[in-house]
């Protein structure tokens, strides 16, 4: 007699239909959190556990037999050698339109079937439980020890090791399907409504960050306006608590307590609308927001935040896009080498820069007048100038930086790291170099305008990206030797 209990486990199932597929992996995954659930909730209600419960996540798996050619111009939707590959699925009904068009390239660049059902990857409970919204007590807390009787986040299935190019292949000989095993995805999942206060579901496919709260409310303005514009497709305004609005006059309550990383979210129905995240500042917030965003696998992601012009000739107010970063962040060393270097992504380029015309109504040789190309130097001292200046001033100098903050460096090679388009557009905020230190009343009239029209430059740089098929924007550049067909 087993001392597991487990719903019915059916055997896997071949599909050359993509959303039947993914409506099998709903199901499987529904039976097997609701088994979940329904255990734990009889448990709190004071029936004590005899056996273990156990639920598995679901999988995807397809074999190839040919090394026939696809299409060349693709970075994703297809597998580079013969053989087996397979991936957990977590979340299926919120990753549903990605899973359809993950798996109906692959059915079509290969021709073949997939096949869905169990794996061998148990869910977790606290993850099982997290979308119906119950809290897990601490332990020590129950009648129970609960690790003896559910299973909890292992560490060896919630790693980034895929994306870091360290594991070619799963447990059972398989290649990897996708980037992210789903007990990292649910990590993460967790992690994004802690720390932004907003539901996965809300996040859209384009993201801007930036470090200064007066974004923020330029970004609930330009919402209002857009949601009473029937034209803009855009459907609600999503705040920090889950507080929607769908229409530009109806009010949002601000929380009493921030969390740490505010978010909102101006939302179309296909997920094709702008996020925006204020990460506050530093490498390392810009750092575990990236992390987390990334299992979301968003089209593009953009900072567009406050930074120090290096240059005598720049002016407060005036626009930084870079096209190369000086990585002195350290918080993705181990992950990503310093030697590694980040391109600029040519789609994201233009499109910045197109937005930024577009804004200020300057074009080809005027633009110049408010804007910088050139290398950001990120660090992760932001009272760097206090320090003996002739070697960090020496390397700035050699490195030919134009300026310098705390966050876009990371964002970028985070991007680089998790294959998601990246760019940044900085505003100059100070030139400590020069005598303008960050202080009350050194802006300007002209760095007040600049700030104002800089986030409409974000947005627009995202409605350009919006308009470009996927495959365009998802540049080969991002993509290693030995990839994953899921993007």
């Amino acid at each position: 007699m087993t001392n597991i209990l487990s719903p019915e486990t059916p055997d896997a199932q071949e599909f050359h239909d993509p959303a039947a597929a993914v409506r099998r992996l709903q199901e499987l995954y529904q039976d097997g959190t609701d088994f979940l659930i329904g255990a734990f909730q009889a448990s709190l209600n004071g029936t004590i556990p005899t056996k273990r419960f156990r639920a598995y996540y679901p999988e995807i798996r397809i074999t190839t037999t040919s090394f026939a050619k696809v299409d060349s111009r693709l970075s994703f939707g297809h597998v580079t050698e013969p053989g087996t590959y397979s991936a957990t699925v977590t979340r299926p009904v919120l990753f549903e339109h990605y899973l359809e068009q993950q798996i109906s390239l692959l059915v079509e660049n290969h021709d073949v079937s997939v096949w869905v059902g169990p794996s061998t990857t148990p869910i977790p409970l606290h993850f099982a439980v997290a979308s119906a919204k119950i809290a897990v007590p601490r332990e020590g807390s129950m009648q129970f020890v609960m690790r003896d009787f559910f299973d909890v986040p292992e560490l060896n299935t919630t790693n980034d090791d895929i994306v870091n190019g360290t594991s070619a292949y799963a447990a059972d000989g398989s290649g990897h399907l996708a980037p992210f095993t789903a007990q990292r995805i649910d990590y993460s999942l967790s992690r994004l409504t802690h720390y932004t206060a907003t539901d996965p579901e809300h996040f859209q496919n384009h993201v801007l960050f930036t470090n200064y709260q007066f974004y923020v409310t330029e970004f609930e303005n330009y919402a209002r306006s857009v949601l009473d514009d029937l034209e803009s497709g855009y459907t609600s305004f999503v705040a920090t608590g889950n507080v929607t609005i769908t229409n530009g006059d109806q009010q949002i309550e601000t929380p009493e307590k921030l969390p740490q990383m505010p978010t909102y979210h101006l939302t179309k129905p296909d997920g094709s609308g702008i996020t925006l995240v204020n990460i506050g500042v530093g490498p390392s917030n810009a750092k575990t927001a990236t992390d987390h965003i990334a299992v979301l696998r968003p089209h593009a992601w953009l900072m567009v935040g406050h930074c120090a012009g290096l240059r005598n000739s720049q002016r407060l107010g005036d626009f930084v896009l870079a096209h190369a970063y000086v990585r002195e962040d350290h918080v993705l060393d181990d992950d990503l080498p310093v030697w590694v270097p980040i391109p600029a992504l040519a789609e994201i380029q233009i499109a910045l820069e197109t937005a930024v015309a577009d804004v200020t109504q300057l074009a080809g040789y005027d633009l110049k007048q408010i804007m910088r190309t050139g290398t950001v130097a990120t660090i992760d001292n932001r009272n760097w100038e206090l320090r003996e200046q002739s070697g960090p001033v020496q390397r700035l100098s050699q490195s030919r930086a134009v300026a310098l903050d705390m966050e876009s460096g990371t964002i970028a090679a985070n991007g680089f790291r998790f294959r998601v388009p990246y760019g940044t557009l900085l505003c100059v905020s100070d030139k400590p170099l020069h005598g303008e230190l960050k202080l009350p009343g050194m802006a300007s009239d002209f760095y007040q305008t600049q700030v104002s029209r800089h986030l409409q430059i974000g947005i627009k740089a995202m409605e350009i990206l919006g308009g470009m098929p996927l495959e365009r924007i998802h540049s080969r550049k991002l993509r290693s030797f030995a990839e994953t067909a899921f993007l």
